[in-house]
């Protein structure tokens, strides 16, 4: 064989293996990235489901304690407006994610402040339905951060792997940019104080 025949293979070779290394360094971010929003989908699903549960609850409170009009139209309220905030796993920014998650807060708020009125009611915590929406809601509070967990190991590994060299490279060059993590909300840091 000719030298520039060796060359031309030689050369072809590499470029064939660069090729083959491109394709699979951009299924795995394809891989990575829709993990990302499968983890997406399913902190949004539990989040629904504490939406959906809120209405019965507030019905249950509302039987026992009529006057509380302003606790209940702050729960109703907030669940509006954090189910008006829809976030798209494609297009998730840290702004986006904080919005969303400020959203949540005050659901979150809204709802301690409910659980505190039915404390001056002891026959609303002896009722059956009430204690069975309570137990759903915990239960849902616990999927919750399961889940934004598990969303967070997700978009870890994701990020890893775009800034990763030379993944960095195929991911800049085909827009795979790092997704946002959830953080802990304002206030979480500090310890509650406790005094009797």
């Amino acid at each position: 064989m000719k030298k520039s025949t060796i060359t031309i293979v030689a050369i072809l070779a590499v470029v064939a293996l660069a090729v083959f290394w491109g394709v699979k360094a951009y299924n795995s971010l394809i891989v990575l990235d829709e993990n990302v929003n499968n983890r997406w989908a399913y902190v949004e699903s539990q989040y629904q489901r504490r939406a959906d549960l809120i209405p019965n609850l507030v019905a249950t409170v509302q039987g026992y304690a009529k006057h509380e009009r302003e606790t209940f139209e702050s729960v109703v309220a907030a669940r509006a407006k954090a189910t008006q905030i829809t976030v798209d796993a494609d297009n998730l920014t840290p702004e986006k994610l904080q919005e969303f998650q400020k959203a949540q807060g005050e659901v979150s708020a809204a709802l301690g402040r409910l659980l505190a009125v039915a404390e001056n009611y002891p026959e609303l915590k002896a009722n059956q339905n009430f204690l069975e929406l309570q137990a759903e809601l915990a239960g849902t509070e616990n999927r919750i951060s399961v889940e934004r967990n598990r969303f967070n190991e997700a978009a870890k590994e994701y990020n890893v792997e775009v800034r990763r060299f030379p993944q960095n490279l195929f991911a800049s060059m085909f827009g795979f940019a790092q997704k946002p993590y959830f953080e802990a909300e304002a206030g979480t840091q500090a310890a509650p104080k406790v005094s009797f």
